[in-house]
Order: structure tokens, then C-alpha cells, then sequence
């Protein structure tokens, strides 16, 4: 049965438009990712470059077929720079127009009037290298990345390789010798490269659905005006810290904080005022503790820390060095911060009981305040009690800030 290379052109052409119009609508509306921007322009150049290919034979040739190859080539190059958004940035627009350049200039050169298979042997090189390129920047994302990254980097690769054994059998035996016609033709290629298609948009859509789906709970477990994590996320990825550090017999502390007088901010220098506040304490934050610790709003103007392996003096000199990074924050009113109070209460080896460390770390917190507050104070926990046993009243004030 011989396959009529017209029709099956119509077909890829139409998938693609029907592609394009799904992953738009789909995946680009609701991400506005470069990831998705970029699957988008690589579908809308295989549909257009398809197109030009129906102009074969007619007067139109000498124009339509080089640029029928460069349009495939600058789709490919587009896969390229999508699968390479996921891992750093998109490449250099002289990296992504080199191989559309190379193809167009080999097809311009070698007689698109009559020749349908101008450059062919450049064009089917650049989709090799391009494709390649694509799979090996989704191979190389972590294993964790997604479900969908190996076997969308897998059937880039068979893509590749398709290619590639078409470029080599070109040079070989020409595109009138019996192998390539045979095997590496334009009409069992195009059917192949259909359902290859097909295999990597879906993939592609079903890792934008997940971009989509981290994005969600990534805004879920963060709080807007801050960006710290929401009490909810902070509870959440706490109670996986301690169970890690009771795995691993380490210690931390929890630190609760409230910024003194808050209230009077609102008061005297409105809503905006209390906001710029609350977003510095927040940048504060991000300057001074790790990237291994965690920060979130608990409520209002109060926050709270876990801090996996730190002591609790140690504690007390991330404590100091926040407000003192909270001071030195300007405010567009020209009014000064408000000074922070702070409750800690060590995570012991012996007792991994997240929920009582929070109590024990509030009720130091209530103490510093009634104490004068702009203080750390240090929680006593029961001695001799296992997981579940509440914290005693603190002793005192542990150390007044600095002014």
C-alpha cells in the first residue's frame, strides 16, 4: 500500500492545529509559564511548517520548502528551549537560531525549485541535534521533578534517533535509494512522527498539569502579604522536621515571636503601615536563618521558627540578629519599628513532641511580654516526662535585646 504523503500532511497538520489549540487553552492560560509559552510556538511552527510542504510541485516550492524546513526546525529548537526553562533558562536567542539559520541557508542553496528534499541532509541533522538537545535537558532534570520527565525525555530520544538514522541513510544512499525511500521516506516518517507527537504533547501537557497542581499547593501552604509559610504549611513541613530529627537523635528549638505594639501602628500609621512592617520582619527573616530552617506567620503579627539542630543559645543570637535587621529597615512614614518579643523552647532528644515544644515556646512568649517585652525568653520544659507533657511557667526574662 503506498501512502499518500499529501493527505498524511493534511493530518499532521491538523493535529497540530488541534494540539496547539488544547495546550493553549489547556496548559498556557492557566501557567503563563515560559515552559508552556514555548510548547506553544514549537506546535504552532509544525503546523505552519507542515503546511508548507502541500506547496510542493506548484510555483510556490522554490519559497514554501526551505522555509516548510525551517519552520520543523525552529519548533524543535522551541522544544529545546522549553524543556530547558524546567532546569535553568531558556538558551541564547544565537543558540536558538542557529540551527533555523543553518536549515534555511542549506535549503535556499540547493535548488528549491525542483529539489524537494533541499538541505536535506542539514534539515534532518538539526532535527536530530535539536530534539537531542530536548532530551537531554529533561534527562537531566532531578528524578523527583515529575512522573512524566523520563518518558517525555524517552520519546524525544527515539525522536532524535529517528532522525538521525534518516540524516545518516540520506547521506548514504541519497533520497531516491531504495532504503531510504523505503524505511526513511517522508510517508512512514510522517505517521511515525504523528504518534510521537501525540506521545510528547500529552507528556508535555501532563507535566504543565503538574506545574500547575505545585503552583496551587504552593500558594496554599504561603501566606500572600509575606511570603512566609501559612500556619497550616508551617505545621505541616515542621511535623516532618521532627520526625527527621528524631530519626537522626539531633535537637532544634522552636521560637515564637510577636512584634510589641503592633496594634498602635495600625492606629496611628494605617493598614499600609502595618503591612510594610509585617513584610519586613518577614525579609528579615529570609536574611538570617538558613535555608534549612523554617519560617511562618503563625497568626496576626505573630510568627514562629523551627530551627532544626540549633541550641537553644544559639536561638537566642538568631533572635537578636532579626531585630536587629528588623531595625534597620526604613519605612516610607519615617516611623520607627516596632521592637519584637520572643518565646524559645527547645526540641530535646529525648522528647521529638512538636505541639508541646509550640506551648512551651507561647507560654515563654507570654512572659516576655508581661516582662517589658524587645526580650528573648527561654521555656523550661519538664524534666523526667515523656512526649505529651506540658511546659512549665519560664523563669524570667533570659536577656533583654539590646536597643
Amino acid at each position: 500500500m503506498t501512502l499518500d504523503i499529501t493527505t498524511l500532511r493534511v493530518a499532521f497538520g491538523a493535529l497540530a492545529v488541534t494540539l496547539f489549540v488544547l495546550f493553549y487553552t489547556v496548559s498556557f492560560r492557566h501557567t503563563r509559564s515560559a515552559y508552556s509559552a514555548w510548547w506553544c510556538v514549537a506546535i504552532a511552527c509544525f503546523c505552519t511548517g507542515s503546511s508548507g510542504y502541500l506547496l510542493d510541485g506548484t510555483a510556490h516550492q522554490v519559497w514554501a520548502n526551505p522555509l516548510a524546513n525551517t519552520l520543523l526546525v525552529m519548533g524543535t529548537a522551541s522544544v529545546w528551549a522549553s524543556a530547558r526553562t524546567l532546569r535553568t533558562s531558556r538558551p541564547a536567542w544565537l543558540q536558538l537560531s542557529a540551527a533555523p539559520l543553518l536549515t534555511l541557508l542549506a535549503s535556499a542553496l540547493d535548488n528549491p525549485a525542483t529539489n524537494t528534499w533541499s538541505g536535506g541532509p542539514v534539515f534532518l541533522g538539526m532535527m536530530s541535534l535539536t530534539i537531542g538537545l530536548a532530551s537531554w535537558e529533561l534527562w537531566r532534570l532531578p528524578s523527583s521533578y515529575s512522573r512524566v520527565q523520563a518518558p517525555l525525555a524517552v520519546a524525544s530520544a527515539l525522536l532524535s534517533v529517528l532522525y538521525l538514522a534518516r540524516c545518516l541513510v540520506f547521506v548514504a544512499v541519497g533520497q531516491e535509494g531504495y532504503v531510504f525511500a523505503t524505511f526513511f521516506g517522508s510517508g512512514i516518517t510522517t505517521l511515525i512522527s504523528m504518534l510521537l507527537l501525540v506521545v510528547v504533547s500529552f507528556s508535555a501537557a501532563a507535566l504543565s498539569a503538574e506545574q500547575i497542581a505545585t503552583d496551587l499547593r504552593a500558594r496554599a501552604d504561603r501566606d500572600a502579604l509575606t511570603g512566609l509559610l501559612n500556619r497550616s504549611g508551617f505545621l505541616d513541613l515542621a511535623t516532618v522536621q521532627a520526625d527527621r530529627l528524631a530519626r537522626t537523635n539531633r535537637p532544634g528549638t522552636v521560637i515564637l515571636a510577636d512584634l510589641d505594639f503592633f496594634k498602635s501602628v495600625n492606629d496611628t500609621h494605617g493598614h499600609a503601615a502595618g503591612d510594610t512592617v509585617l513584610k519586613a520582619f518577614a525579609d528579615a527573616c529570609a536574611e538570617t536563618v538558613r535555608s534549612t530552617d523554617l519560617v511562618g506567620r503563625y497568626g496576626g503579627e505573630e510568627f514562629i521558627f523551627l530551627l532544626p539542630g540549633a541550641s537553644v543559645s544559639r536561638s537566642e543570637d538568631i533572635t537578636r540578629d532579626v531585630s536587629m535587621a528588623l531595625r534597620g529597615n526604613s519605612t516610607p512614614g519615617g516611623f520607627e519599628m516596632p521592637t519584637v518579643s520572643y518565646g524559645i523552647a527547645a526540641i530535646e532528644v529525648s522528647d521529638y513532641d512538636l505541639p508541646a515544644a509550640i506551648a512551651a515556646a507561647d507560654q515563654a512568649l507570654y512572659a516576655a511580654k508581661a516582662s517589658g517585652r524587645d526580650m528573648s525568653v527561654r521555656a523550661i520544659r519538664p524534666a523526667g516526662k515523656g512526649p505529651g507533657s506540658s511546659a512549665e511557667p519560664p523563669q524570667g526574662p533570659l536577656r533583654v535585646l539590646e536597643e
